[in-house]
């Protein structure tokens, strides 16, 4: 599974896109499943910028942070949705791994901006990071490319 901002499709909050070359070359390597979560979480594209607020992904799922937009609307339900969705198409295809968007509330591996809106990151995953990670599902960024291809050739990270 690869997040589809990734690959050049219009889905990124602002209705742009953060196409990455090298991520779609993997096409060469691997079957590429484009997702969304916050689209698959019924979120319209474009729409309002979103942080975690009081911790990342994981805090999310354990209740004690939320998803908020920068105006302050809760987003938190629809971002959980999203993440079981790209679960169950996950599952449902066999997906071995996720390449998925750094920094991203959704997506983010390893850090996720810090939910002030100014730029702050935390160490922690997004909500559809941590989802996948808790189905034991191997998640990587496009700042980890060189992990994921050596997993793809040796299925060792």
């Amino acid at each position: 599974m690869v997040s589809a901002c990734l690959l050049g499709a219009h889905v990124k909050y602002c209705g742009g896109h953060n196409h990455h070359a090298a991520v779609s070359a993997l096409k060469e390597k691997a079957i590429l499943i484009p997702i969304c979560p916050e689209q698959l979480g019924g979120l319209a594209t474009p729409r309002p910028a979103a942080e975690i607020k009081g911790g990342s992904g994981e805090d999310v799922w354990n209740g004690t942070a939320r998803v908020l937009t920068v105006t302050g609307e809760d987003r938190t339900e629809a971002f959980k949705h999203g993440a079981r969705e790209a679960w169950l198409l996950a599952e449902t295809l066999g997906a071995q791994a996720a390449l998925l968007k750094a920094r991203s509330p959704s997506c983010g591996h390893g850090e996720v901006y810090d939910g002030t809106f100014s730029g702050v990151k935390i160490n922690g995953d997004g909500i559809t990071a941590a989802f996948l990670l808790s189905k034991k599902l191997p998640v990587f960024s496009e700042d980890e490319l060189a992990h994921c291809e050596k997993w793809l050739s040796t299925g060792e990270s």
